[in-house]
């Protein structure tokens, strides 16, 4: 796979300037999809513990999914390169009633060393972030050092690279980029605009082995609700759509073909986690 040049000045740029825009797509059907299936993956892997759990956010945007954790009772530290984007998780926070268990820290993913000390949190959450960091292998290194052994959780979801050739093929009908896309490193990212590097299963695995990271559980995130018939309604039909993307996104046939992949790793062996659950 080619590798491509992202400009974190350019990234930071458009995240700065999209943080209302990012905040209204989480309202929408597919927003909404995406983080509550990967909310609802990451809280069934969760380690079950009575004790307020210590969480890093990385790029946790508007603070929706910290939000949530918070009132899970665990603490949340929101990191993001966007103050705007930090203004929001504020915001949240606040009418959540939530704020005590939230803290907002202004950096970036790949300065992750120089913000925080090695081992201090429970679990780390790393959604939709290596899509636009320079080294995303470092990043991963990075936030895999911040990880309390051997109980430590980490929480990745990716762009996949067969959700975008499907995308191109089914719903834009472009047999040409569905083509392309088979060897792509990167799409041009809608909501932003500018690049977004896809993945593969295969390549996020490598990157989980090489900082001695189990992945125990694989989880496809929409992977048939971007290309339901106009006629059924994705807000009158959510909860029947969510349930059907719960079950789908938790088969490997379809895992590996949806938009987004979440992969959640341990330091600990697949088995020590699996008798967890």
């Amino acid at each position: 796979m080619k590798e491509v040049t992202v400009n974190n000045k350019d990234d930071l740029d458009r995240f700065r300037s999209g943080a209302a825009k990012y905040a209204a797509y989480l309202e929408t059907p597919e927003g909404r999809l995406r983080l509550d299936l990967a909310f609802a993956n990451l809280q069934e892997i969760l380690p079950q513990s009575t004790k307020s759990l210590q969480v890093l956010d990385i790029g946790g945007g508007t603070g929706a999914l910290a939000v949530r954790l918070a009132e899970l009772g665990h603490h949340v530290t929101v990191l993001d390169a966007s103050q705007p984007m930090l203004d929001l998780a504020r915001q949240a926070a606040l009418n959540a009633a939530v704020a005590d268990r939230i803290a907002l820290k202004l950096g970036d993913a790949d300065q992750l060393a120089s913000l925080f000390n090695a081992g201090s949190f429970d679990v780390v959450v790393c959604h939709n972030i290596l899509e636009y960091v320079g080294a995303p292998a470092a990043v991963l290194r990075g936030a895999a050092r911040l990880m309390r052994h051997p109980a430590g959780l980490i929480s990745v979801l990716v762009r996949s690279q067969a959700g975008e050739v499907l995308k191109a093929a089914i719903k834009d009908g472009d047999l040409a980029a569905a083509e392309t896309g088979l060897t792509a490193a990167s799409t041009h990212e809608s909501l932003y605009g500018g690049p977004a590097r896809l993945f593969s299963a295969e390549s996020v695995h490598a990157m989980f082995a090489d900082v001695s990271l189990a992945v125990v559980a694989e989880r496809g995130v929409r992977v048939v609700s971007d290309y339901l018939p106009p006629q059924l309604s994705r807000t009158e039909d959510y909860d029947r759509i969510f349930a059907l993307e719960r079950e789908l996104g938790r088969r490997p046939e379809f895992a590996r073909v949806a938009r987004y992949t979440q992969f959640l790793a341990s330091c600990a062996t697949p088995s020590t986690k699996e008798a967890r659950r």
